[in-house]
């Protein structure tokens, strides 16, 4: 718990400092303004976390290059388990290539996500002074997000607490509930997308992790869905922003730096042939009009049009 308390103080006062900026011109005993402030948090973070995001990138390359190499060691120990993971760890060493890597953008949002829940669930709903709030300048601040609301629901209510917060509060329970699932949906279902986004696009279809990829495609939201219920609302801005940013930054480095051997290469490769195609028709096409245009400034010209030829005065009489 020690841990998690430690947490509380990044997380309470960057909230806090988004919360001051933003009540320089929107409303500072609404909830939006905090919701703003969370959304706030959510950059700010991913902003920090972009070397990571591209580290992450190069090692999910650089185990799409290995592959071949990986397909050959499994089958050559396929039934020594423990010399193949020797032989893994031993390529993995070799090519300087880290599995874990991948993982890291997800495993250090985890922090900052434990430590909204707890200024959120147990500081904010509580109006306990977690984090700065128990600063005395801050102290104030902590009746006010208790009682901020958006959609007359407070930031700290959760889907499954909805009747406490009806006593509380006066918030009908179906309101809580409506709000909550909707929010619960939508971060399930962009958690869905994201990682259907990489599957789909960036993975090659060789490669043997894509069986627990597709596992895991399902499994992580169904688990957002059904611990959902006792997420509280900021939680699920939260959470519902930073899969957006996921999505919107893994589209531009997928279309732009695909790997090879994937969907989103061969449709780079596509793009490519018929931007470069584009191209050469555009030029082929100038070089002819520059011409036409050339060859009628020519017929054009004085000395270049036919003069009329002079008859005699007797063929003249003759034709009349």
């Amino acid at each position: 718990m020690a841990i998690l308390e430690i947490l509380d103080v990044p997380v309470s006062w960057v909230l806090v400092q988004f919360y001051s900026f933003f009540s320089l011109f929107m409303d500072p005993y609404s909830g939006w303004t905090w919701a703003a402030s969370i959304v706030g948090l959510v950059i700010l973070m991913r902003i920090i976390l972009i070397p990571l995001f591209v580290k992450q990138i190069k090692a999910q390359r650089g185990l799409q290059i290995i592959q071949p190499q990986m397909k050959e060691i499994q089958k050559k120990y396929a039934g020594d388990r423990e010399r193949q993971s020797q032989e893994m760890m031993k390529l993995y060493r070799e090519t300087g290539t880290n599995p874990l890597a991948s993982c890291l953008p997800i495993l250090l949002q985890a922090p900052i996500f434990f430590g909204l829940f707890r200024v959120l669930q147990y500081g904010i709903a509580q109006e306990q002074p977690i984090g700065v709030f128990g600063w005395t300048q801050y102290q104030d601040l902590v009746s006010i997000a208790h009682d901020a609301t958006i959609f007359d629901v407070p930031l700290w209510a959760t889907f499954w607490l909805a009747n406490e917060v009806e006593a509380e509060t006066g918030t009908s329970a179906l309101t809580v509930r409506i709000l909550a699932a909707i929010l619960i949906v939508a971060m399930s279902s962009t958690t869905f997308l994201t990682q259907r986004q990489l599957i789909v696009k960036n993975t090659a279809p060789d490669n043997p992790m894509v069986r627990q990829q597709k596992i895991l495609l399902y499994v992580f939201p169904l688990v957002f869905a059904i611990g959902g219920v006792n997420f509280p609302i900021g939680v699920l801005i939260y959470w519902f922003t930073t899969n957006l940013w996921s999505m919107g930054q893994q589209f531009y480095v997928i279309r732009n730096n695909p790997q090879p051997g994937t969907p989103a290469f061969e449709a780079k490769e596509a793009r490519k042939k018929e931007k470069a195609a584009k191209k050469a028709t555009r030029k082929s096409g100038g070089s002819e009009a520059d011409a036409t245009e050339e060859e009628s400034e020519v017929t054009d010209t004085p000395s270049a049009r036919q003069q009329p030829k002079k008859t005699s005065r007797s063929k003249r009489k003759k034709k009349k």
